[in-house]
């Protein structure tokens, strides 16, 4: 059996896992979500691990006593499911035409739809269906094609993650788009970019799991030619403006598929973070709580405000940011800001004099900035910590800005 990168055979680093996660815990697979969330912050140790031993991070969460309040309302998953249904109408008429009209302007009008059947038992057994709808699709030169909730298998760390797109459209030129249907508005043809970033990446490991299956396709002995082309421009659908109605935009997700794929192969390599743990580690929920947050302290972490939105963990590592005094609870902006400076304190120090070298530019314009406000204060007493910090930095800020 081939050994992985650090020496160890794929079922020694399974056993690893199971070891970590815990021998009568389940494994949770990964999902698209999660696999984007990875891409956002990709220098975060602790989720890389958590994720890639199957760690439910939500009752993890529970049992550290941070209950995680991540993910999305009843109320916005209802409403999401109807706008979806009414942009897949008489077989996804809407939708086909707005993505002749974003994506494929040169190609024929769809005026019909192959609509293939992606109904099997179990999660392989629909992958199975997916790709073999694919390679029917490309066989059939000069047709649209419409997946509904196709079911696309990605190898993570040597075990497959299944993930379900909203839709997958084949051109008639044979190549693939992958289709996002999201229930926030585009306000006269914008969004949030947050909202928008985030459907950016989840879209972007659709992606690179329709390329493993344009490859297995090209690789097959009865393969017409060259893999089929996997578009990455996707298309992310939602309601214009105030209304119930579909627009639509084309998203470039080359950078976040970029960023997933270098995630993705460092997952391959999470041997080398779990042999770097204490003996004993293990995030088995029904732990006692002193050992559990031990075991979840060992592995470095790297919060910022952005996890709140993405990680199940994120309350329980802002907790433990704001006990070391980082500065990243402040936002990564301001930690890029401040250098080698990583607790607030030393930020302050720096501002006061009493630390760092006045040469770094860093700690000079900390500096500076500190003597604008006490000038600027006139002798009104300072808030400290935090507040004060926020104070410096934006001086700072101030001070280092190029002139117009």
């Amino acid at each position: 059996m081939p050994s992985g990168p650090g020496g160890k055979t794929p079922r020694q680093l399974r056993h690893r896992l199971a070891e970590l996660r815990g021998p009568d815990v389940r494994a949770k697979s990964l999902d698209a979500r999660a696999l984007a969330a990875l891409a956002a912050n990709p220098g975060c140790e602790r989720r890389a691990i958590l994720d890639g031993a199957g760690v439910d991070k939500a009752t993890l969460a529970g049992a550290l006593g941070s209950p995680s309040a991540f993910g999305q309302s009843q109320f916005a998953l209802v409403r999401g499911n109807a706008f979806e249904a009414r942009v897949k109408a008489d077989g996804g008429t809407e939708l086909l035409r707005l993505v002749h009209e974003k994506l494929d302007r040169s190609a024929e009008p769809p005026a019909a739809a192959r609509v293939p059947d992606l109904s099997a038992a179990g999660h392989a057994g629909r992958a199975a269906r997916t790709e073999l709808a694919l390679g029917e699709a490309v066989l059939a030169p000069g047709e649209w094609t419409l997946l509904d909730h196709p079911l696309l298998a990605l190898d993570v760390a040597g075990s497959p993650a299944f993930l379900e797109p909203d839709a997958v459209v084949v051109h008639p030129d044979g190549s693939w788009t992958v289709v996002e249907i999201k229930s926030f508005p585009l306000l006269d043809g914008s969004a949030d970019p947050a909202k928008v970033g985030a459907a950016a990446r989840q879209a972007a490991v659709y992606v690179l799991a329709l390329e493993e299956v344009a490859a297995r396709l090209a690789a097959a002995p009865d393969a017409p030619g060259e893999a089929p082309r996997v578009r990455h421009r996707i298309l992310l659908v939602c309601p214009k403006d105030f209304s119930n109605l579909p627009t639509a935009s084309a998203v470039d997700v080359r950078k976040q598929r970029a960023v997933t794929a270098r995630q993705l192969a460092r997952l391959t390599r999470i041997e080398h973070i779990a042999d770097a743990l204490p003996e004993g580690t293990c995030f088995a929920p029904e732990l006692p709580r002193e050992r559990l947050t031990a075991s979840v302290e060992s592995v470095p972490a790297s919060y910022a405000p952005e996890c709140l939105s993405a990680c199940e963990l994120a309350f329980h590592c802002r907790d433990r940011s704001r006990a070391q005094d980082a500065v990243t609870t402040l936002g990564r902006p301001v930690r890029a800001e401040l250098g080698g400076l990583t607790t607030v304190e030393d930020v302050l120090a720096a501002a006061r004099g009493e630390l760092g070298d006045p040469a770094d530019p860093t700690v000079a314009a900390l500096r500076r900035a500190a003597a604008l406000r006490a000038e600027a204060l006139a002798g009104a007493a300072a808030p400290t910590g935090a507040r004060a910090l926020a104070g410096v930095a934006g001086a700072a800020r101030a001070e280092v800005a190029p002139c117009p």
